[in-house]
């Protein structure tokens, strides 16, 4: 055999075994991939729920107003880490999903709210007073 079938075989040998272990709950994948991650990316699924986690179960994350552009659909909020897009603590411009949040945000108001990728757009899909 040449060099190349045998890095195949032995690479697909690797990831079918890596796959295997996983699927029956003896190994934990992070967000990469990589074997023996601490990243588990839906709560529910070692307890045997089929239902994945959705907006509703999330938790809102804490922020503060900082400028509204009704005109823009826009609302501006200084926060934490958004740890379900990956986002770490910062200010930052986000479009509203309707006009009524962005009519209920009031500058310098805290607020808990949801961020979401939508299509490649932060956008907040929740937005309730504090």
């Amino acid at each position: 055999m040449n060099k190349l079938m045998t890095l195949s075989i032995a690479a697909g040998l690797a990831f079918g075994l890596g796959t295997a272990a996983y699927a029956a709950g003896g190994m934990k994948m992070d967000m990469s991939g990589n074997a023996g991650g601490n990243m588990n990316m839906d709560k529910d699924m070692n307890r045997g729920s089929t239902k994945p986690a959705g907006p509703t179960d999330a938790a809102l994350a804490d922020g503060v107003v900082q400028k509204v552009d009704r005109q823009a659909g826009m609302v501006t909020i200084q926060h934490g880490e958004l740890k379900n897009v990956g986002m770490p603590p910062m200010t930052m411009a986000y479009k509203a999903k309707d006009a009524a949040m962005v009519d209920r945000a009031k500058e310098g108001e805290k607020i808990r709210f949801r961020l979401e990728d939508l299509n490649g757009t932060y956008t907040i899909t929740r937005l309730e007073k504090k």
